[in-house]
């Protein structure tokens, strides 16, 4: 198992990191939800274990933005926050399950192994294409030794090319099958995640994977 740890409580966040990596649990620390959110689609973590009140961005303002983003690993919470509406609120801004502090270290590591065990819904395999690796687990676009990093609805925009590689994508199929049919999507706003996922691809090898058919979509040939 493998989690992102973000706990601002210098003692508590070093006493966690211990214990867990005792269990081997493999276990990254970091003090706030800004550096929380640098790391997060870069390692694949299994678990995303925050805590609520933390300086920079909170551990429930980083879960909103996460599902915002269409993230779909699993996240609890950690709170001294114990009242029925707290919790409500927490679940309501995408955790899948919360933890009210003091907490047992063993409840701890009870609930992140209930979370691995239903992480299969989220499961996928790795894509395949010409040299490249489009990585479910990472969120990352592989070519030989290089990698970046990418964003939830631009790995959903390649891996759904990708999949229909050969085949012309219409902008209305994009914007829909990405931000679902009844969203208020731009195309300007498809352009701009095309645009900024060309240039991470370019990153790799400087070629251009993704075509355009123009006043029609985009393709992988």
């Amino acid at each position: 198992m493998k989690i992102l740890l973000a706990e601002d409580d210098i003692n508590l966040g070093k006493l966690l990191e211990l214990m867990l990596r005792k269990r081997n649990i493999a276990t990254t620390w970091v003090q706030d939800g800004e550096a929380a959110y640098e790391k997060v689609y870069a390692d694949g973590y299994d678990v995303l274990v925050l805590d609520w009140m933390m300086p920079r961005l909170s551990g429930i303002d980083l879960c909103t933005r996460l599902r915002g983003e269409d993230y779909q690993g699993k996240i609890l919470l950690l709170t001294a926050k114990d009242t029925v509406a707290d919790k409500v609120q927490g679940l309501n801004a995408g955790a899948d399950d919360y933890l009210v502090k003091p907490f047992d270290m063993e409840e701890l590591v009870a609930r992140l192994n209930a979370l691995c065990r239903r992480q299969g819904q989220y499961s996928a395999e790795n894509i395949t294409y010409n040299g490249y690796t489009l990585e479910a687990g990472t969120y990352c676009l592989v070519y030989g030794k290089a990698r970046v990093e990418l964003r939830p609805r631009e790995f959903k925009l390649l891996e759904l090319l990708l999949r229909n590689k050969g085949q012309v994508l219409p902008r209305t199929v994009l914007q829909d099958r990405i931000w679902g049919i009844d969203s208020e999507v731009t195309e300007n706003n498809l352009d701009v995640h095309i645009r900024l996922l060309r240039k991470k691809i370019s990153q790799l090898n400087g070629e251009e994977l993704i075509r355009t058919m123009r006043g029609v979509g985009y393709y992988v040939e």
